[in-house]
């Protein structure tokens, strides 16, 4: 049975075509480049997030991310791999329109947030050396639903 606070998840659900924009490790530095996303339930208790954009080179960036949810803490949390073999845990908000990712580990401080609407999330990462001091852009990512 899913809860409510996963069930809230469900507007994320589906296909979406996305952009990778404003990327500060690409030139030119107006580049966009255009990839899939598939959002989906791994039954009732996790939400699976994948997203493909091709890289620099040659390779594409391929991240997975695994939502979900501990109940008796009163939060979520978001499990990330990408294609370099990297992996990390990330706390997790989710109110509706507001989604937030974040995490201060001793290699670095990262954040993602992003403005949900049912067809359209517009979303950016940062990312900190200083434990938080100073923050700068990684990239902007938007993603248009293409079916549901």
């Amino acid at each position: 049975m899913r809860g409510d606070a996963m069930e809230a998840l469900d507007v994320l659900i589906g296909s979406w075509q996305v952009a990778m924009r404003n990327a500060w490790f690409l030139e030119p530095p107006d580049r966009e480049d255009a990839g899939s996303a598939q959002i989906e339930w791994l039954g009732d208790a996790f939400v699976i997030f994948r997203w493909t954009v091709p890289g620099d080179t040659g390779t594409p960036s391929e991240t997975a991310i695994a939502m979900g949810r501990s109940d008796s803490n009163d939060r979520y949390v978001a499990l990330y791999h990408d294609e370099r073999g990297v992996s990390r845990i990330f706390a997790m908000t989710f109110d509706g329109a507001l989604w937030t990712l974040s995490r201060e580990d001793a290699d670095m401080f990262q954040r993602f947030s992003a403005k949900v609407s049912p067809d359209r999330i517009a979303a950016k990462w940062e990312a900190s050396d200083d434990r938080g001091e100073t923050w700068r852009k990684d990239f902007d990512l938007e993603f248009v639903r293409i079916a549901r």
